[in-house]
């Protein structure tokens, strides 16, 4: 049986009890089960929909402004990290498994805020979505925005990722592409009767290698756009000429860079070659100049930094809205086997959001 979780505890106790509860993608059923009957029991003012294994949750209070926050319940395959470890001492403690950073401390303190903050500045929703891990085609928001828009909607959203506990504002926007080399096959032993076009990709290399990437300022924040050969394929046989060979190429660009100027920079760098786009996703812009945004990163207490990464916030960012990363622990540890959340980031996490969100505590 699934235990009852208790949102009104220390956030750090409801991460241990969620990251107890396995959620890897797909298998999310057991987990949103018990967050949806906490949400009903320990927060009744809310409005609570179930759509598959996401849960939603806001308040109808009429106010100017909505903060929407968002967190994913799937986390990668166990890899020998269940049930939860601690260590540390009390004032030092660490938590230990499988979706501690990624991201259960996050919906740990989303938790935790729905069912304990009272006097919101701003109507709040809380969406605990299924399936981020996996391809982008099964990512749960495909489905929410599909059939609840209005729940997606708001002047700020607030993804609940690993930061550090520091604000991470906006995205970068991200496209993939096969540059693609042509020949004709010939027996190895008679080379010269045909072209090889894996020796034909050789200009390719050498621009990727002689390539600047920008570093522009976007809202105060300073972005690394990229330009990288992330795979290369040619070639049918040990015996043959190849007749094709396909570089395969990552762009990472800044958030003042639309999808179009993007892929028209990546066509000019290899003018003359056949291009195709496999892969693309929008930038988000920080939006620090927004209300909403400025109060959370000036409850934070640090200066916000860029995001370099795509993640959902450009799903949010795509609606018109800005959109920031904050939540507790260190992104470098998220899949790895040694994943680990410090109790002191969660506790922190939480309070700033109390702060930039809210003035009071449920009785």
């Amino acid at each position: 049986m699934t235990p009852r979780l208790d949102l009104t505890a220390d956030p750090v106790e409801l991460t241990a009890a969620l990251v107890d509860i396995p959620s890897v993608s797909g298998s999310e059923e057991d987990l949103a089960d018990a967050v949806e009957r906490a949400l009903r029991t320990d927060a009744p003012g809310l409005e609570v929909v179930r759509s598959g294994n996401a849960v939603l949750a806001r308040t109808n209070l009429g106010l100017e402004s909505r903060v929407v926050l968002a967190g994913h319940l799937d986390t990668v395959p166990v890899n020998d990290n269940l049930p939860l470890r601690r260590s540390g001492s009390a004032d030092e403690e660490v938590l230990h498994g499988c979706g501690t950073v990624d991201m259960k401390g996050g919906d740990a303190v989303m938790l935790h805020l729905a069912a304990t903050l009272d006097r919101p500045k701003h109507d709040l929703t809380f969406v605990f979505y299924d399936c981020e891990e996996v391809s982008a085609d099964r990512n749960g928001l495909n489905r929410i925005e599909r059939d609840l828009p209005d729940w997606m909607d708001g002047g700020l959203a607030v993804v609940c990722e690993p930061s550090n506990a520091a604000v991470e504002a906006g995205c970068q926007g991200t496209l993939r592409v096969e540059v693609r080399t042509r020949g004709v096959r010939a027996h190895s032993a008679r080379a010269w009767m045909g072209e090889n076009a894996i020796h034909a990709a050789e200009p390719v290399l050498r621009r990727l290698a002689e390539y600047t990437p920008r570093e522009p300022e976007v809202d105060g924040l300073r972005f690394h756009e990229g330009l990288q050969a992330v795979g290369i394929s040619g070639g049918v046989a040990g015996n043959v000429v190849p007749d094709e060979c396909v570089v395969t190429v990552n762009h990472r660009f800044a958030p003042d860079t639309t999808l179009e100027t993007a892929e028209q920079r990546v066509r000019e760098v290899f003018e003359g070659f056949e291009v195709t786009v496999v892969d693309a996703a929008r930038a988000a812009h920080p939006g620090l100049s927004e209300a909403a945004t400025s109060e959370l990163v000036s409850a934070s207490g640090s200066s916000p930094v860029a995001k370099l990464g795509w993640t959902d916030v450009a799903r949010f960012a795509a609606r018109g809205m800005p959109a920031v990363n904050f939540g507790p622990g260190s992104p470098t540890l998220a899949h790895t086997q040694q994943e680990n959340v410090a109790a002191a980031d969660v506790r922190h996490c939480a309070e700033v959001l109390r702060r930039a969100l809210g003035d009071g505590v449920r009785d």
